[in-house]
C-alpha cells in the first residue's frame, strides 16, 4: 500500500501538463534527460530554423518600405500598414498560443503556425497591389504571433527546468542575427533583384523548418479534457492590444499624443485592458491568460523591464538611424552598417550572459546590462557631427553588449518558480510586455525628439542636435531606472541535493525516480526523500520495497528563488 501524493491542479492546468503542451513526460529517467523524449538541442534546431524566417522577414521589412510605396505608386503613410498590419495581428494572436498549444498540442500548433507563415509569405509575393500585400501581410502576422511565444514555450519545457540560461541564449540567438543579417539581405535582393524576392528568402526556412520541426519535435499526446476558451477574454484583451499599439504608431507623428488617432485609440485600448484585468482576476487559471502569475517576484520584474527596455533600449532603434542620417550625413545603407558593430555586441554576450544568469542569477546581470546600455547611450548625448566615427561604433558595440545581457536574465527570471503548466501564460505576459514597450518607447522618443526639433527649428543644425541631445538623455534616464528596478530579479536559484541512486540493505531496496520528474527543482524547502511526511515517496509496505513512482505525480516546477 502506497501514500498517493494530492492533486491539487485544475482540469486546465493538468490538460496544460499533459504531453499535449508540448513535450512528452519523463517516466523512470535518469540523468539530464527522460529518454522518451528528444534531447534539447533537437527541439532547439527544429524551432530556431523555423522561426528564423519571422525574424529575417521583420528586419529585412524595415528596408523595404521606400521601395514598396514607389513600386506599387502607393504613399508611404500607406505602405506603412506593411509594418503595421503585421504587428497589429502578431500582437493580436500572441494570447491565444497558450489555449491553441493546450487545445491541439505544441508539434501541432508549431507546425500550424509554420505553415500559415509560409502561406502569407508566398502570396505576398504574388501581391499584385498595396492592398492585397497588407491582407497577406496580415496573415504572416498570425502565424508569427504563435510562433514566438510557443517557441520560447516549448524549450522551456523541454529544459525541465535545467540550465535556463543557457536555454534563453538559445531562444534569443535568431532575434540577434536578424538585426544583423537582415538589413544587408534586405539591401542585396532591393539592389539587384525585385521587391518580390524578400518574401521568397523566407520559404527555405518554413519548409526546412516545417521538416525538421515534424521529425524532431516530440510527439502530442491527445488531453484528458478539452480546454475551453475563454471568450470574454479574447473578445476585452485582443482588441485593447490592437488599439494600444495603433494609437501607440499613431502617436510618432508631428501632433504626439494630441492627434485623434493617437488618444482615442490609446483610450479605448486601456479601458478594455482594464475590463480584462478584472475579468482573469475572476477566472484564475481559466482566463485566457493567468495574470495571477504577476503574484511571483520574478515574472512581475521581468515583465516590468521588458516594458522599460522598449524604452530604454530598443527606443533608441528610432533615434540613432535618424541620427546618423540627419546630423551626420549618411545614406541609409551607410547608416544601417554603420549600427551593425551593435548587433556583433549583442551576439557575443549571447553565451556569456546564458551561463552568468545560470551561475549567479538574473538579478546582476540584468543590473549589468542595463547599465552598460545606459552608459554607452551616454557619448551620443554629447556627439557632434565631427565626433570620430570609429569611436561611436566602438560604443556601438559596447551598447550592443549590455542589450545582449538584458534580454537574457529576463527570460530566464520570467520562468523561474513557475509550474509547468503556467510556462505558457508566462511567456504570453513577457511576450506582450515587450511588444507594448517597443511601441511605447518609440513613441514616446518620437514625441520628444519631434517636440525638441520643432522648438529649435529656428537655429538650424545646432537645434536639431539639441533635440536629438535631449532624446538621448531621456533615455539614458529611463535606462537607469531599468538598473534600479533590476535589483528585484530574483537571485540565484538553490538547486535541490542530488537524490540518492540506491539505497541497499540485505533485501530490502529502495529506488528513487528520474530526478527532474519527482525532485522539485530549486525549491529550497523540499528534496528528494524516501517516505517523507508529505508523501513525496510511497513506502512500500510487505515487500520491503520503496519507490518513488513516477508518472501520478504532478509535473516540477521551474527554479525559484524562496518564497515564490
Amino acid at each position: 500500500m502506497s501514500a498517493k501524493r494530492p492533486q491539487t491542479n485544475t482540469s486546465r492546468r493538468d490538460d496544460a501538463a499533459s504531453p499535449a503542451a508540448g513535450t512528452s513526460p519523463a517516466a523512470g529517467a535518469s540523468g539530464d534527460q527522460a529518454a522518451a523524449s528528444p534531447s534539447v538541442n533537437r527541439v532547439a534546431g527544429a524551432l530556431i530554423v523555423g522561426v528564423l524566417a519571422v525574424v529575417f522577414d521583420t528586419t529585412i521589412m524595415s528596408v523595404a518600405l521606400h521601395t514598396l510605396s514607389k513600386d506599387l505608386h502607393v504613399s508611404v503613410s500607406t505602405i506603412q500598414w506593411v509594418t503595421t498590419g503585421y504587428v497589429l495581428a502578431l500582437a493580436a494572436t500572441v494570447p491565444l498560443s497558450a489555449w491553441i498549444q493546450q487545445r491541439f498540442g505544441g508539434k501541432r500548433a508549431w507546425m500550424f503556425a509554420l505553415s500559415l507563415f509560409l502561406l502569407g509569405s508566398i502570396l505576398s509575393s504574388l501581391a499584385w497591389n498595396a492592398e492585397s500585400l497588407i491582407a497577406f501581410r496580415v496573415l504572416q502576422g498570425v502565424g508569427g504571433g504563435i510562433m514566438l511565444p510557443l517557441m520560447q514555450t516549448l524549450l522551456m519545457q523541454a529544459a525541465g527546468g535545467k540550465n535556463l540560461g543557457r536555454i534563453a541564449a538559445t531562444v534569443g540567438l535568431p532575434a540577434m542575427l536578424g538585426p544583423i543579417l537582415g538589413p544587408a539581405v534586405g539591401g542585396i535582393i532591393l539592389n539587384w533583384l525585385d521587391w518580390r524576392w524578400i518574401f521568397w528568402v523566407n520559404v527555405p526556412f518554413c519548409v526546412v523548418g516545417l521538416f525538421l520541426a515534424w521529425r524532431l519535435l516530440p510527439r502530442d499526446v491527445r488531453p484528458a479534457a478539452r480546454p475551453r476558451l475563454d471568450i470574454v477574454g479574447m473578445v476585452l484583451l485582443l482588441p485593447s492590444l490592437v488599439a494600444l499599439l495603433l494609437g501607440l504608431s499613431n502617436s510618432a507623428g508631428t501632433d504626439g499624443f494630441a492627434a485623434t488617432d493617437a488618444w482615442l485609440p490609446i483610450t479605448v485600448g486601456a479601458v478594455l485592458l482594464a475590463a480584462f484585468v478584472a475579468w482573469a482576476l475572476r477566472r484564475g487559471d481559466r482566463a485566457l491568460v493567468d495574470l495571477r502569475l504577476l503574484r511571483h517576484r520574478s515574472v512581475w520584474s521581468a515583465s516590468a523591464l521588458l516594458f522599460l527596455s522598449g524604452i530604454a533600449a530598443y527606443g533608441i532603434m528610432l533615434l540613432l538611424p535618424l541620427y546618423l542620417q540627419q546630423l551626420r550625413g549618411m545614406d541609409v545603407l551607410a547608416a544601417g552598417l554603420f549600427l551593425i558593430p551593435q548587433g556583433i555586441g549583442t551576439l557575443l554576450s549571447r553565451t556569456l550572459a546564458g551561463r552568468l544568469s545560470d551561475s549567479i542569477g538574473a538579478r546582476w546581470v540584468g543590473v549589468a546590462g542595463f547599465a552598460i546600455v545606459g552608459l554607452a547611450t551616454i557619448p551620443f548625448a554629447f556627439s557632434t557631427a565631427t565626433t570620430n566615427e570609429w569611436f561611436l561604433m566602438a560604443v556601438l558595440l559596447v551598447r550592443g553588449f549590455g542589450l545582449g545581457a538584458i534580454v537574457m536574465p529576463l527570460m530566464v527570471a520570467s520562468f523561474q518558480g513557475l509550474e509547468r503548466p503556467d510556462i505558457p501564460h508566462s511567456s504570453i505576459i513577457t511576450r506582450t510586455a515587450q511588444q507594448l514597450g517597443g511601441s511605447f518607447g518609440t513613441a514616446v522618443l518620437a514625441v520628444i525628439l519631434q517636440s525638441g526639433l520643432t522648438t529649435h527649428a529656428a537655429q538650424g543644425t545646432s537645434g536639431a542636435a539639441t533635440a536629438y541631445d535631449l532624446a538621448f538623455w531621456w533615455a539614458i534616464a529611463f535606462a537607469a531606472l531599468a538598473t534600479l528596478l533590476a535589483l528585484a530579479l530574483p537571485g540565484r536559484p538553490k538547486a535541490a541535493p542530488d537524490a540518492p541512486a540506491q539505497v541497499a540493505a540485505a533485501d530490502t531496496t529502495a529506488r528513487v525516480a528520474a530526478p527532474d520528474t519527482t525532485t522539485r527543482v530549486a525549491a529550497p524547502e523540499t528534496t528528494a526523500r524516501v517516505a517523507a511526511p508529505e508523501t513525496t515517496a510511497r513506502v512500500a509496505a510487505p515487500d520491503t520495497t520503496a519507490r518513488v513512482d513516477t508518472a501520478p505525480l504532478p509535473p516540477a516546477p521551474l527554479p525559484g528563488p524562496p518564497g515564490h
